[in-house]
């Protein structure tokens, strides 16, 4: 027991170790090889904020009054204009059914406790972010891994008040059909469950060796929903398509009166968007050219990266969305993670995202076109199968 404990202080939240500590020493031994480290641990953006996102944040920096927690007027019409036309969904309600949030990942971890579940599970797909574990633990609830796939064959929802999905998948790229969420939804009603659908790498599905590029449908979809949102929430985030993740430029949508308890709560809270940084996400949401540009940019490393790690040995699965390459070498993540950063390269170990993936590492789009390139190039000098 601690000093502090023994003194009767509290004793803190007891969360495990930050995981992304644990790549110190394989940085390190990949920072020592020639040519320098080449990192594609982490889904941080590298290229520029875009100049008419900037503008926007300048031109709105008088801001010394407190910002709206449910956002401004325009920005939640800009959301709900987005999921109409980007998403499929024509029914995003700009008056009580849009938020904007500090990044996606404080939504993820505070969720739960946000909604009041007071005494039912929180799930999550067993390849997964690690933040929805977090948030279970932080609501003082049981998190446990429970796939899509296991609930469509009959897997009980009835002690799950909140089960996170997650299309286009991080980490491993995964994507779910119309036909999938369809009948997620029909069965999380019929239990009461709140699903909630982390949907921030809808903007980048990959064309396959066919040519043929998946459907990304949102969990708000008109196909999907028909218009009917109950129990529903779609969570979206501004740092992949539009390089903002210092911005923390984030939204959530659906169900108004759970968007609406939301808002109370995060009132009450303080958790308010910065009003530069609404403006900047208005303008952001409104413009698809920044996109369709950084998309491009993501399409190209791709296509220097996937070859190469498919020549050095390792099998990619999934991996038809988003920013990585979930790849497996059929052994331990670890020792996969040593075997790069003997060539210079750090990856993220599988075993971050449950034990589903304690076989595969992650190999991030988002550094830049040199450092991609080098990654390339080492694994054709020095495979590893």
């Amino acid at each position: 027991m601690s000093a502090r404990a023994t003194a009767g202080f509290p004793p803190g939240l007891g969360l495990p170790e930050y995981p992304w500590e644990q790549l110190a020493p394989y940085r390190q031994k990949a920072s020592a090889v020639d040519g320098g480290l080449v990192d594609l641990s982490i889904g941080t953006p590298v290229d520029p904020t875009p100049e008419v996102i900037r503008a926007a944040l300048a031109q709105a920096a008088d801001a010394p009054g407190y910002p709206a927690t449910a956002g401004t007027p325009a920005l939640r019409r800009a959301i709900a204009g987005w999921y109409r036309r980007r998403r499929g969904a024509a029914h995003v309600d700009p008056e009580l059914g849009a938020m904007p949030t500090l990044g996606s990942k404080e939504l993820v971890a505070w969720l739960p406790l946000l909604l009041g579940i007071r005494d039912r599970d929180v799930a999550y797909p067993r390849v997964a972010y690690p933040t929805y574990a977090i948030g279970a633990r932080l609501a003082g609830l049981r998190g446990r891994a429970l796939d899509v796939a296991e609930v469509l064959a009959g897997a009980p929802l009835d002690d799950v008040a909140l089960l996170w999905i997650n299309s286009p998948g991080n980490p491993d790229g995964s994507v779910l059909s119309t036909g999938e969420l369809r009948e997620l939804i029909a069965r999380a009603r019929a239990a009461g469950t709140v699903i909630a659908s982390d949907e921030c790498y809808a903007e980048l599905p990959w064309p396959d060796d066919e040519g043929v590029t998946p459907e990304v449908p949102s969990i708000l979809d008109d196909h999907v929903t028909g218009g009917d949102y109950t129990g529903l929430l779609s969570v979206y985030s501004l740092s992949k398509q539009s390089n903002l993740a210092g911005y923390r430029a984030a939204f959530v949508a659906g169900d108004r009166e759970l968007v609406a308890d939301l808002t109370n709560s995060r009132k009450h809270a303080g958790m308010i968007v910065p009003r530069p940084v609404q403006e900047a996400m208005t303008q952001a949401l409104q413009d698809e050219a920044h996109v369709a540009a950084q998309k491009e940019r993501y399409r190209a490393r791709r296509e220097v990266l996937r070859p190469a790690v498919e020549r050095a040995g390792l099998r990619i699965d999934h991996s038809v969305a988003g920013l990585y390459l979930w790849c497996t070498l059929g052994e331990d993540a670890w020792t996969t993670l040593d075997r790069l950063a003997e060539r210079g390269i750090l990856a993220g170990p599988g075993t971050f995202y449950g034990t589903g993936g304690e076989r595969h590492v992650r190999l991030a789009l988002t550094a830049s076109d040199t450092q991609v390139a080098a990654a390339a190039a080492r694994l054709d000098a020095a495979p590893l199968g």
